[in-house]
């Protein structure tokens, strides 16, 4: 009896410390967002790679990669569509799909695709976007096929350890290319806007992220349309607001509100992730990198940006295009075989910490490496719901490999 009573007591015990260890180890979710990818002529050309006699664009994600396949859910803005050829860059771009196949080989997860480069190709650009996407197994939001996957897809629900958070994406416009049946473009539109809003939360969701392409080109600071759009968005529950357009920085603010606790984060504009555009302020951009734990209650975490330099360089009588973490201790002086590069590096870095030096509210500069390093990569799937023939080149992903987890 004596025994059995010891038994007991020793089981309640272990029961009890592991409900206690379920309930201190908080769940957490991960972020990284991306500003512009663009593909412009030049690096259309770079991109074409003479002995796979096909399109590659591996080594321009490759210094990033460990950086993006860290985190739970990498996010960027596709700037370009994916509509076949003829392959040209500005002013309607149609990029090869293997631009698409080396976003997802970098580990990217999510590509919002509504801004002002949408309709470049007409109706069929949108579809096709849309397809190669869904081909890749990269989730997507921003432009739809028809109304009908609108209203099934447009919310787009991130989830992991019982952590949901829902994205939309919206543009101020299509260049003046208005979309036609039976495609849709999410239009910056607030009565819509609204009521997307009203419907995501009644999902459960445990926050709420806005991408919204708006903003002046060029400019370091945003202008009363963003304010406006941002204050808007706040009124309506929305937790985080992440922008794109202007190609350049803009400021990142953090509040949290004193009666109820609130937080709310705007990213005006992460500027370009890659392009080819080469003028000071416009040949970088940076990443924002958070993260949301639950304890009780959903809180951000760890709100910082790593800032990235867009390395365009002559090798092998053809160009070529790297996109960089420019504070890591790799790339000093010696990683450059132009000291001209390496200079011009630096005066993007002077200028981006001084800007968010001044402007940024909450919101400090990260490490450039991965919170924590991963060691197992699984195999890009394919789906067979888009036939072959709509993206002929799609074999390449068969020996692709895709991001390492975070545990």
């Amino acid at each position: 009896m004596v025994s059995l009573s010891i038994f007991y007591r020793k089981t309640l015990k272990f029961i009890l410390c592991i409900f206690f260890v379920q309930n201190t180890i908080a769940q957490e979710i991960s972020f990284l967002f991306l500003g512009d990818i663009m593909g412009h002529g030049p690096q259309i050309k770079a991109a074409w790679d003479d002995s796979l006699n096909s399109y590659n664009y591996d080594e321009v994600f490759k210094p990033v990669e460990q950086l993006i396949s860290s985190v739970d859910f990498a996010i960027a803005n596709l700037e370009v569509t994916l509509a076949g050829p003829p392959y040209k860059g500005y002013p309607q771009f149609s990029s090869p799909d293997d631009l698409a196949v080396a976003c997802k080989k970098s580990g990217i997860d999510v590509l919002v695709t509504a801004n002002n480069h949408s309709c470049d190709r007409g109706s069929n650009g949108i579809i096709r976007t849309v397809k190669v996407l869904d081909s890749l197994g990269i989730q997507h939001t921003g432009t739809f096929k028809n109304i009908q996957e609108r209203d099934s897809l447009n919310l787009l629900i991130l989830e992991k350890k019982g952590i949901k958070v829902g994205l939309l994406n919206y543009t101020y416009g299509t260049n003046g290319i208005k979309f036609s049946s039976p495609t849709y473009v999410n239009l910056l539109d607030s009565t819509l806007i609204k009521k997307d809003i009203d419907n995501a939360h009644k999902q459960n969701l445990d926050k709420l992220i806005v991408f919204v392409h708006w903003g002046a080109e060029y400019k370091d600071l945003p202008n009363s349309y963003q304010k406006k759009y941002n204050q808007f968005l706040k009124d309506q529950g929305v937790d985080m607001v992440i922008g794109a357009h202007p190609h350049v920085i803009q400021p990142m603010l953090y509040e949290k509100q004193k009666a109820n606790k609130k937080e709310f984060l705007t990213v005006y504009s992460l500027g370009n992730f890659v392009s080819n555009q080469r003028d000071l302020r416009k040949d970088g951009g940076a990443m924002f990198r958070c993260s949301y734990k639950k304890n009780k209650k959903v809180k951000l975490k760890d709100k910082e940006f790593i800032l990235t330099w867009v390395h365009k360089f002559s090798k092998g009588n053809k160009m070529h295009y790297q996109v960089l973490p420019c504070a890591h201790k790799e790339y000093d002086q010696s990683y450059f075989s132009s000291q001209a590069d390496y200079k011009q590096m630096q005066n993007y870095i002077t200028h981006a910490r001084s800007l968010y030096k001044r402007e940024n509210t909450g919101v400090s500069e990260g490490r450039p490496i991965p919170k924590i390093h991963m060691d197992k990569h699984e195999p890009v799937e394919i789906h067979a719901s888009v036939p072959p023939k709509i993206i002929s080149k799609v074999n390449f992903l068969k020996e692709a490999k895709t991001k390492k987890r975070k545990r």
